[in-house]
């Protein structure tokens, strides 16, 4: 069922032969983009190498979603931030502010264990007028 005045990007999965997913990787709603809780993997599988790594394969993995709505980090307005360990916070904080530094959304950022085996994960609203 399809609603009207929504578009849903990336609803099958190439890592399960093109499979539907339960969910979008982002829907656009209107003027907004809602990004999908994205997490640390490339080809199916955790990236390794400790949360700066794994910070700058989400990032990637957002901008991937954003470009398939039209946007960009640019527009990006809003983003809860899950993150493993608290300890890795400066070292986290330190690779989102490379790639927000000149136009930083608002920002949650909190502790939580993960649905998978990974350090992190970020969610994203983005504003872009159609």
């Amino acid at each position: 069922m399809t609603t009207p005045g929504l578009i849903r990007y990336d609803i099958a999965d190439p890592q399960a032969g093109g499979q539907r997913r339960p969910f979008a990787k982002a829907v656009r709603a209107g003027d907004y983009v809602h990004v999908s809780g994205q997490v640390p993997t490339l080809n199916g599988e955790v990236v390794q190498g400790g949360i700066v790594a794994q910070t700058e394969a989400v990032i990637a993995n957002i901008k991937a979603v954003l470009a398939l709505a039209g946007c960009g980090l640019e527009d990006v307005i809003k983003v809860t931030c899950w993150l493993d360990d608290p300890r890795d916070f400066s070292s986290f904080n330190a690779v989102f502010e490379r790639h927000f530094i000149d136009h930083p959304p608002a920002r949650s950022t909190v502790q939580s264990r993960l649905m998978i085996d990974a350090k992190v994960e970020i969610d994203a609203i983005a504003w872009k007028p159609l």
